[in-house]
């Protein structure tokens, strides 16, 4: 697959996008920790029009999470979770799954690096985890189908978009 200036371009504004909204967002305490509601999660349902968005969703959560107080592991499986999202979220065929793979992802592999940050490996991990994945998983549900969806239905009225699509 060659890539083209366009895409390459379209993938470093949504890095930047994401990166500047995730860093507002922990002006209101909500980007890092247990109860997170990242706004730039929104933007991880582009790659359902826009698969070329992908990497830069990765690159803009790697950047956000330089930030994170949970360290490297949450700088690496983070935007790992991230960027695995934004890979599935582009095979997806009907919109209204478009916001899934966010929320299954981060609910997961967020939910165990705030478990393994608070509780280590002792008997108080698979608690730790459960309330960490539940409240990381609401947050997803709030900013991938709540504002994620509303995004996407915009975006699929947008003549600009349609004219995107076909002159690639």
């Amino acid at each position: 697959m060659k890539i083209r200036t366009r895409q390459l371009t379209l993938a470093a504004l949504t890095a930047a996008a994401y990166a500047v909204l995730s860093y507002f967002g922990s002006i209101f305490g909500i980007t890092y920790g247990p109860i997170q509601c990242r706004f730039s999660e929104a933007l991880c349902v582009l790659p359902f029009f826009l698969p070329e968005t992908a990497w830069g969703l990765g690159v803009g959560c790697l950047i956000a999470n330089l930030l994170s107080p949970y360290g490297v592991l949450d700088i690496v499986v983070g935007s790992a979770a991230t960027l695995l999202a934004a890979l599935l979220t582009a095979r997806c065929k009907k919109m209204w799954l478009a916001p899934l793979p966010p929320v299954l992802t981060n609910t997961v592999l967020i939910g165990l690096v705030l478990a393994y940050e608070q509780a280590g490996t002792s008997a108080a991990f698979w608690p730790t985890y459960g309330f960490n994945a539940l409240t990381v998983g609401l947050g997803e549900v709030v900013a991938c189908y709540g504002l994620g969806m509303l995004l996407l239905w915009r975006l699929s009225k947008s003549t600009a978009l349609q004219n995107y699509l076909k002159n690639r």
